[in-house]
Formats: C-alpha cells, structure tokens, sequence
C-alpha cells in the first residue's frame, strides 16, 4: 500500500479533501503547460464574436472576462475555421460565444452554480476543455443581415431544451441546430456535448494542459501558421 499522512482527528473528511484537491491544483500550475493558443479573429476576421461572459448576458449576471477575445488552440481554430468556410458558402457563418476560458473562472462557475444543475459546468478539480483551449461554444449567424440565428434555447440556458436532440421548438430552430452539428462533426474534428447544442470539443483536447492564463497575458505561439 502507498504510504498516506493520517488525517489529523479535528479536521473533517470534507475540509481534508479540499485540501488535498488545493495541494494537486497548485501542483498543476507551478509551471503552465505549453500552448499553441491563437485569437481567432486574427486567423479570419469575418468569424463572429458575441463574447457572453464579457457581459452580463450569462447566468451568472455579471461580467466574468475583461475583453471580447476568443482563443483556441492552433489546431482546434483551424478546424473551427474550416466549418465557418463551409458555412460560408451555404450563406451562414459561425458566431462564438466563448472559447478558452481560463481555470480560475471555471471554478467561479461551479462555486455559482446549484449541484443540481452542474452537469452544465465543468468541475474545476479535473479542468475542462474550455481551460486547455480545445472546446468551443459556437451558434450560427447570416451572413447577409448579420443575424444570429435562432435555436431551440437559448445559449447557457440549463435546461432540457438545451439538448442537442431536444425534440420541441419549431422546426426552423431545430434545423439550424443541427445544420450547426453538421458543419462541426462533419470532418470529425469536433464532437458536441449532448446536453449542450453550443459546446464542441476538438478530438486530441487531452493533450494539453489546463490553463489559468488572463487573455491580456496570452503570448502568440511561434512555430507554423494554423491555417
């Protein structure tokens, strides 16, 4: 058996155990990992950005990020770009809604939210797609009027209609729900998460590294162009 320190008899099960989850984070980020992380719009300009969590257009009501920035990984953006492309030509493109999203506001997030709805966020004590740069909230827009395009919920709304195969809302909404399914998985690239029709998550995201990275502080990666 692995040696374990006995736990000291006037500290609870509970508060022993936030220690433990504290001890391994800070662990983690000692030293943050490497990244290819790039600002989307500096890849393709014509993607739409509508940052919620710059606003207080989220459920947590308040502004959470100091910028309306969007960051992927090197490759996660490439791939994303690719669907916006095939988007483009059917007259729509790729609206986002968040992308990277450093550590420390996921665990703002978890810490907000009832456990009864935590399905919808990440837990901070194993990180998430969003923290290593490689899952992205997307919708769709029109590409003549700028219009975003309606779904069968609303984006961040915790319920069942946020489901991807949500069966209510009209059938306009459900078709450009998954007109936007298609454009993602279509090359295999991404995968959604069922009970979010917004959220994708690029297919090699465990190989990076969660980041606590503040947008204002995320230096360009050298190396090769994404696209």
């Amino acid at each position: 058996m692995p040696f374990l320190t006995p736990m000291p008899g006037n500290v609870s099960m509970r508060k022993f155990s936030a220690v433990i989850v504290s001890f391994c984070l800070a662990a983690v980020f000692a030293k943050e990992p490497l990244h290819e992380l790039v600002e989307l719009v500096t890849l393709d300009p014509t993607i739409k950005l509508d940052i919620r969590y710059a606003t207080d257009r989220n459920f947590a009501g308040r502004s959470v990020y100091p910028e309306a920035r969007a960051f992927l990984q090197c490759p996660a953006a490439a791939a994303l770009l690719e669907a916006h492309s095939w988007l483009k030509a059917q007259g729509f493109g790729i609206v986002v809604y968040d992308a990277y999203r450093p550590w420390s506001v996921s665990k703002l997030f978890w810490e907000l939210t009832p456990p009864s709805r935590r399905k919808y966020v990440a837990n901070p004590s194993k990180g998430s797609g969003h923290n290593r740069g490689c899952a992205v909230d997307v919708g769709l827009f029109e590409l003549r009027s700028g219009r975003e395009l309606e779904m069968p919920s609303s984006y961040d709304e915790m319920s069942g209609r946020s489901s991807i195969s949500y069966a209510g809302g009209t059938a306009e909404q459900r078709n450009h729900r998954d007109l936007l399914r298609r454009a993602m998985e279509r090359k295999g690239h991404f995968k959604v998460y069922p009970p979010e029709w917004w959220h994708y998550t690029y297919r090699n995201c465990r190989k990076y590294g969660i980041l606590d990275i503040p947008f204002a502080a995320i230096v360009p990666a050298g190396g090769k162009p994404c696209i």
